[in-house]
């Protein structure tokens, strides 16, 4: 077998191969054989129709067969023999195969020349400030008075600002072309929010649980929903309740409601804890950026297109599971995916890039996770999905998900590596 080498780039690979024709020739006749066995030709018996016959008859799906068969040999033999892996599945392209003749192929596929981290002595890293002000905890504590609010109902008056009036509601549009009436029942609607209909409150404010009214509405052309832009809306509701929305006062017992703690300062003191927590959370994903963007400046040659690629359908297949988890159907979503695949690219070279050097970390310092950490991991994830230890390995090992645990406590340990060397500075 003949085979020639091109280095289009540090990255890109052409891999020219030449297979002896008596080797194409002698699968050639191993598969017309295969064929004869079972085709079913007029006037023959099964298993005697001519070689001949049956290489005329069934040509394409030979040649095509001896290709499927010879051609990933071919190049697994090629690149064993340099000691070349390819990143990704080479591309197969410009097959020539005939009897008779040598099969010819072109096989282009990117690999990784040799990595250097270079001194990690001379990183300077920053890590961003992850103080905690008191002005975040007051605003902490503020979401979750807004949180604990609760409603009451309204007796004895009429509706007023700020009030959540409970309706049954008739919208119809005037002019051609407009969306058919609309009828809904015991819809909430809070009297001053910004998404009303222009002038809504002002109709509503004043009418008691009983009270019906009908009154028009003209939308401003420039009304962010085109279907009522410039068009008049005739309204009919009928006020079936209210309610106003009552938020609790910060004090000791709204602490007490909250869980086990007796005062208010307690539970400022676990809010700061918590704010804390995050806070250094962020700063050191800041860091640890910081790092695989330092480390990619190092790599001296531009990430092969087939990992960047990769690592742009992880961020895009994690972004669509953050929306599943909110309840958002990411097909349905109003999202130009192309145009958020093409926004990730250059961060996915810097992850790329900067694992690329963390892996190349840990081999040169032979850091090895040891099984215990493998089932610490394993435990923190069961306690996380609420699963036993057990079902969340057997879970792992059918999808293959151990030995990339394992490539992840592995690069963890490569960051503490390089961290530790690195020059640090604290803002």
């Amino acid at each position: 077998m003949k085979t020639e080498f091109v280095d289009v780039n540090a990255t890109q690979k052409t891999l020219r191969v030449e297979i002896p024709s008596d080797v194409v020739d002698a699968e050639i006749d191993r598969v017309a054989y295969t064929f004869s066995r079972r085709a079913r030709i007029p006037g023959f018996r099964p298993g005697k129709v001519p070689a001949g016959l049956v290489k005329q008859r069934f040509r394409e799906q030979i040649l095509h067969e001896v290709a499927h068969d010879l051609i990933p040999r071919a190049v697994q033999d090629a690149l064993r023999e340099r000691g070349v892996e390819p990143v990704d599945t080479p591309d197969i392209r410009d097959v020539q195969v005939e009897e008779g003749r040598p099969l010819t192929f072109t096989a282009a596929f990117e690999t990784l020349p040799a990595l250097d981290p270079g001194d990690l002595g001379t990183l300077s890293l920053r890590r961003p400030p992850a103080g905690v002000t008191d002005e975040s905890v007051d605003q902490a504590l503020e979401q979750l008075r807004q949180r604990s609010a609760r409603y009451e109902a309204i007796e004895g008056r009429p509706a007023e600002m700020d009030d959540t009036v409970v309706v049954d509601l008739d919208r119809r549009v005037g002019g051609g072309g407009a969306p058919a009436p609309d009828h809904r029942e015991n819809v909430s609607v809070e009297l001053g929010a910004a998404a009303n209909p222009p002038g809504f409150d002002a109709q509503v404010i004043g009418l008691a649980v009983g009270a019906s009214k009908t009154f028009p509405i003209r939308y401003p052309d420039d009304h962010a929903i085109k279907d009522l832009a410039g068009r008049e809306v005739t309204y009919t509701v009928k006020v079936t309740g209210l309610k106003r929305r009552m938020v609790p006062a910060l004090d000791d017992e709204f602490a007490k409601d909250l869980g086990d703690f007796e005062t208010l300062d307690a539970l400022r003191a676990r809010v700061r804890e918590d704010l804390q927590r995050e806070a250094d959370a962020s700063a050191d994903r800041e860091l640890r950026a910081d790092l695989l963007k330092q480390l990619a400046g190092r790599l001296g040659f531009d990430v092969p297109a087939a990992l960047v690629d990769r690592e742009v359908e992880r961020r895009t297949e994690e972004f669509a599971r953050r929306l599943l988890e909110q309840g958002i159907d990411p097909r349905r979503a109003q999202i130009d995916w192309e145009a958020f695949r093409g926004g990730q690219r250059e961060a996915a070279r810097e992850t790329v890039g900067g694992t690329l050097l963390l892996d190349e970390i840990a081999k040169r310092e032979a850091l090895m996770v040891a099984e215990a950490e493998v089932e610490a991991e394993i435990g923190r994830y069961a306690e996380a999905t609420g699963r036993t230890p057990a079902a969340t390995r057997a879970a792992l090992e059918k999808e293959g998900g151990i030995s990339q645990l394992r490539l992840g406590l592995q690069r963890e340990k490569a960051v503490d590596f390089a961290l530790a060397r690195a020059t640090i500075v604290r803002e």
